[in-house]
């Protein structure tokens, strides 16, 4: 009988155990679902399965490269996933490691894209420099911490206010993480590309730039011209028109849920 009771224990603590470290695993899937760290774990993911191959099929000289990039992963793992590190060791500081989180509910993207639209053909119309950035699977979690947090919910009205010219939230970017505005005045990186114009700005370059490091779209209204642009894949499409706007935005924003592919008729002017 007593024998009973410590197997009886034993079964108790191995489980606790077993959904303890699932638990943790499940907060850090969290915690990296839509960062880089993905694409990285992806990459991670390859390395090992050409190990396994070949190891199977006998192929030394690359089965020992993939040795040694396993053998260096842990240092190369801390420095390439520093951010997402630091944000987990930041929620486990603030107590927000182990709380639930709720998922926001169903984007309407109807009104999404209405007050974009009516707030870029409201700043074009009137040459007011604007950049807005949207999150799509790719984090913009580096860039959203160099801005002013906002956290507002999105509203042409709003957006109009955060460009008005010498307004201290006009200069940089806002970032918008579904419904909301999650932060303004944010900086993103500036392309190298020799193929975009010389005629553009800042405000362009920062478009392109951010594009080519994440699968974000970003529109730009031009303060000198009054041209809308956006930046998709690391490419720059000029003067939109409200409809074509409209167009892209309506069929970029599905959810992967509701499109597995994201396919528009891009037919205005690219970089150059």
């Amino acid at each position: 009988m007593p024998s009973l009771h410590i197997n009886f224990l034993q079964y108790l603590q191995n489980g606790l155990d077993i959904l303890l470290v699932w638990f943790v695993i499940y907060r850090l899937i969290i915690i990296i679902q839509g960062t880089k760290a993905v694409q990285l774990l992806k990459g991670v993911t390859i390395i090992i399965v050409v190990k396994v191959l070949s190891s199977l099929f006998g192929l030394h000289t690359l089965q020992f490269l993939m040795d040694q990039a396993l053998t260096w992963g842990f240092l190369a793992v801390i420095i390439i996933f520093q951010p997402e590190l630091r944000r987990a060791l930041e929620q486990l500081g603030r107590g927000r490691f182990f709380s639930r989180t709720s998922p926001g509910g169903a984007n309407d993207r109807t009104d999404i894209v209405e007050s974009i639209a009516k707030a870029t053909e409201y700043m074009a119309k009137r040459r007011i420099g604007a950049l807005i950035s949207f999150e799509r699977q790719t984090g913009m979690g580096d860039y959203i911490e160099s801005g002013i947090p906002l956290n507002a919910n999105l509203s042409s009205e709003l957006l109009i206010n955060i460009f008005i010219p010498n307004t201290p939230l006009h200069d940089g970017a806002v970032i918008i993480q579904g419904e909301k505005i999650t932060a303004a005045a944010c900086y993103l990186p500036l392309s190298e590309s020799a193929f975009i114009s010389k005629e553009l700005g800042t405000r362009h370059r920062a478009a392109v730039g951010i594009s080519e490091v994440t699968d974000s779209i970003t529109i730009v209204v031009s303060e000198e011209t009054g041209a809308v642009s956006v930046a998709r894949n690391g490419n720059l499409y000029r003067e939109l028109s409200k409809d074509e706007l409209v167009n892209l935005l309506n069929t970029e924003l599905k959810s992967p849920e509701e499109s597995t592919t994201s396919k528009w008729n891009w037919k205005v002017k690219r970089n150059g």
